[in-house]
């Protein structure tokens, strides 16, 4: 269990809770950014600093829709949880 790395650990959790295969997708994709924004830190080293951060990232360097940011924030509130 422990060389399980943290995408394969939240792909498992999302499939224990029978969420949708895109809904996995999609956690998948903003949790894998948010840790390539933070150049490949492990987010148990990570604050709700570096959370404000990447959204602000995004809204502002990115220019996404709150929409798309709130999917965002709703993936690593996932990865946190």
């Amino acid at each position: 269990m422990a060389d399980k790395k943290i995408l394969d650990l939240v792909r498992e959790s999302i499939r224990l809770k029978h969420y949708s295969i895109r809904t996995e997708e999609t956690y998948v994709n903003w949790i894998k950014k948010y840790i390539i924004f933070h150049n490949k830190t492990h987010p148990s080293e990570l604050s709700e600093t570096h959370i404000r951060d990447y959204l602000s990232h995004l809204a502002i360097k990115q220019n996404v829709a709150a929409s798309t940011q709130n999917q965002a924030l709703n993936a690593i509130v996932y990865l946190y949880c």
